[in-house]
Formats: C-alpha cells, structure tokens, sequence
C-alpha cells in the first residue's frame, strides 16, 4: 500500500529533523466550519514555529497522505461525507478510493509506518462510561500498546470513564507521562483525581525516556498528558453536569460506537454556549508546542 509523503516531510525524516503528526478527525468531525480549517493550520504554525515540520495525515480521494496542502485541509474542514477512519476501515475507503479522516489510533499506524515518532492531539480515546456492558473501548488504547509513538495529549477525553481508562492502559503496559504535573489531566480541565504513571518536567526528559524505553526494545506508545492552560481550564462541576445530560442524551436517541464522542463532544459545546469550543483549541495548540519540543530533543539524541 503506497503512502504519499510530502516532499519536506520526508525530507525531513530522511536528514533526522524533527517531525510532529496531527490527526484529521478533530478537523472533520471535532470541530464546525471554518473554526476546524483556521485551527488545523494554525497547529501546523506552531509547529514550524517551534523549527519542527508539522505532519497532517488524512486519506484523499484513496491516497493516504503525510502531509497536506492547504487546499486538501481545506476540503476536509468543508466536506460533509469525510469517513472517520480507524484500523478496521483503511481497507474499504483506500479500495473505494474515498476520503476518509484518520482517528488518533489510525493516525498512529501511519505515523509509525513512515518512522514520525511523535504526534499531537486533543485528548485520546479510552474506555467509555458503563463500557461494562457495551464494551465500548476506543481502539487508540490498542494502538498505544503496540506502536512506537509518543502522544501529547491533554489526557483523556472526560467524557470517557478515567479510571477504567488508566486501568486499561496499566494492563497494556503504556505508561502515562504527566507534564509538569502529578495528576493526569481531564482535557477540559487540570485535574481528575487520577495519578499519572510518572511525572516529568521538561521535553528533554521526555525525549530520553522515548530513546530509552525503545531502545532496550520495548515496544509501545507513550502518552504524555500536557494539562490545559490555566487560563482555559473549565469549571469542572460544570462541565461534568454538561457531561452527564450529554451521556443521557444520547442514550435516548441510541447514539453509539463512532457517532457516541462527535455527538458527546457537540452536546457539551452547545451546552456551555462555547466556552468548551475555546477551551479545545487552548487545549490542542498548547499539545502541538509541547509535541514540537519533545520531537526537537528526541532528534537531538
């Protein structure tokens, strides 16, 4: 299966530069028109701001592609029929020659075929409320376990059981790297009660645990959880109300597997008239500069 990469993308990975992927779900199906557009590239600023090369993977019209034009991001943002693309999909939309936006797991696979070893997002997947019943587990927590990249996330997203999250990833063997912080972040906001695995402070020592971990041949992703602004973390009784009539939501209109966090994520949004929006932009340019930090260092070693 052919993979296009952009020419300075692989240019980069070539000479050893320094290279961050992003996902294009969060463009797709995150986030409203055009607000989705003038993120995407204002995270791809960052980066290059930062002196990494900003690596967007989506599926165009059946070419996975590392690296878009900002007329293909733009078309993305736009399109109202753009699959969501995890492991299970990549077969049907590359043979059916669609367009598809890759989810953080399958962003992941990607990342790792054309060796990126770091990738930013929003928050990751995990396991769902009362997934004792549904077994509604996301399949990212599946691909941290097996693949080597570093994900700068503000946590797990909280509308996802934290626990059982933290859990589920224990089980795998990923450890869970807190940024400047002790307890891992629930994406809206600094804290959830949970202990991360470590914590650390700088990209450097982030960088050294990524060279040593793989090099001693222990396979894995790493999940670095990178707390939200200050300035933009959210009242966290608010925000798990808005939550709770969410869940509730959508169990009485039957919404579930890939529909469940679009949905979630929409209702909350509404439901704080905004404020949740501005707080998931904060959120993700402050993982890109992180994401472009560790990528520099991990270079350097």
């Amino acid at each position: 299966m052919k993979i296009d990469v952009r020419e300075d993308i692989k240019k980069a990975l070539a000479y050893g530069q320094a290279v961050v992927a992003l996902e294009s779900t969060i463009i797709s199906h995150g986030m409203p028109y055009p607000t989705n557009v003038e993120m995407a590239k204002h995270v791809e600023d960052i980066i290059k701001n930062e002196g990494a090369v900003p690596a967007t993977i989506a599926i165009i019209n059946g070419v996975i592609k590392v690296g878009l034009t900002p007329d293909e991001l733009t078309d993305l943002a736009k399109e109202k029929n753009v699959l969501k693309v995890s492991k299970r999909d990549f077969g049907y939309v590359v043979s059916k020659k669609m367009t598809g936006a890759t989810t953080v797991s399958a962003t992941m696979l990607i990342a790792n075929m054309v060796g990126i070893k770091v990738f930013a997002t929003g928050g990751i997947g995990g396991v769902h409320r009362g997934a004792q019943e549904t077994f509604d587990i996301s399949r990212d927590l599946e691909e941290l376990s097996n693949v080597d990249v570093c994900v700068v996330c503000a946590g797990a997203k909280s509308i996802l059981d934290l626990g059982l999250t933290m859990e589920y990833l224990e089980t795998k063997g990923v450890e869970v790297i807190g940024y400047q912080t002790d307890e891992l972040p629930a994406f809206y906001t600094r804290k959830s009660g949970h202990q991360v695995t470590y914590r650390l402070d700088s990209a450097e020592e982030i960088a050294d645990l990524l060279k040593t971990k793989w090099g001693l041949g222990i396979s894995g992703g790493v999940v670095v959880a990178n707390p939200i602004p200050e300035a933009y973390s959210q009242d966290p009784h608010e925000i798990n109300q808005a939550i709770d009539i969410a869940i509730e939501s959508a169990k009485k209109q039957g919404i579930t597997g890939k529909k469940t966090t679009p949905f979630l994520l929409d209702f909350i949004k509404t439901h704080t008239k905004g404020e949740s929006l501005k707080a998931n932009l904060e959120l993700v340019y402050n993982n890109a500069r992180l994401a472009a930090e560790i990528a520099i260092k991990y270079g350097e070693k």
